[in-house]
């Protein structure tokens, strides 16, 4: 359950402990926030993502999408706090003779309650180069805000009883546009993550959804800072979060280069 706080008469974003994810039956505060906000734009040059962010085209309150949690589930969202030190990774995988320069992350997340103007603030993550147990960081941290912008992604996160009109998980896609850009050369990669905001609930990360496909991917969450680490399940059913990378692949250009550079000699 989730529950409510006022804190020096601002908004504070809480989850109560032990609990790291989002049930059917959670409290929902009301809204902190009203009117549109800013509508998320689908990176045009996406290099990977982990799987669908909703499962239900056009069937939610004011025609919007939906991320229907089916009848097998129990969870809405993983807890990934940057305050408590709640943390989700999920893996990826760059091809053989691949290199990817990565400009730009966005994950899916929410605050029950949020209404559709963002209230995320905060994006941290970290990649290893093999799970959070035993890989080494390629690139980011855990205390550096990585975060550019946030935008609702006109899709609703409901359960079967609620599609079609609950609003109260509007998903947002929180986005960090990389001052720099990651290559990353063949390999498996996670990226680990922790989102903050200013709403009441979370901040919660959905997880990908597929019709009829209880098994989505196989995320882990720490829920002390990335010490330890468990995999996430959906009614006992083995979970991915939702990911986008956006950037190019260069490893064309690169062995063209090359090519051209070792013909002269």
């Amino acid at each position: 359950m989730e529950y409510l706080a006022l804190l020096t008469s601002a908004f504070v974003s809480i989850s109560p402990a032990g609990n790291s994810y989002e049930g059917p039956g959670a409290t929902v505060p009301d809204e902190v926030t009203g009117g549109l906000g800013p509508v998320w734009e689908v990176p045009g040059s996406e290099v990977f993502s982990t799987g669908p962010w909703m499962n239900s085209t056009g069937t939610g309150a004011g025609g919007k999408d939906e991320s229907i949690l089916q009848a097998w589930g129990n969870t809405y969202g993983y807890g990934c706090q940057f305050n408590i030190q709640w943390v989700l990774a999920d893996d990826f995988e760059v091809p053989v003779n691949v290199c990817w320069s990565v400009v730009s992350i966005s994950i899916a997340g929410y605050q029950t309650g949020s209404g559709t103007a963002p209230t995320f603030d905060g994006l941290y993550f970290t990649l290893y180069d093999d799970p959070p147990t035993t890989g080494s960081i390629v690139y980011g941290d855990y205390t550096s805000n990585y975060f550019s912008s946030a935008a609702w992604t006109e899709i609703y996160r409901v359960d079967l009883k609620g599609a079609g009109t609950n609003t109260d998980r509007p998903i947002m896609a929180v986005t960090a546009e990389l001052s720099t850009p990651w290559y990353i050369t063949e390999g498996t990669y996670w990226l680990a993550y922790m989102l903050d905001g200013s709403g009441y609930s979370g901040p919660w990360s959905p997880p990908v959804v597929i019709w009829d496909q209880p098994v989505t991917g196989n995320a882990l969450q720490s829920t002390d800072g990335g010490i330890l680490w468990e995999p996430i399940e959906n009614g006992g059913h083995a979970s991915g979060v939702c990911i986008i990378l956006e950037g190019d692949d260069i490893s064309s250009l690169e062995h063209e280069t090359w090519g051209s550079i070792k013909s002269m000699f």
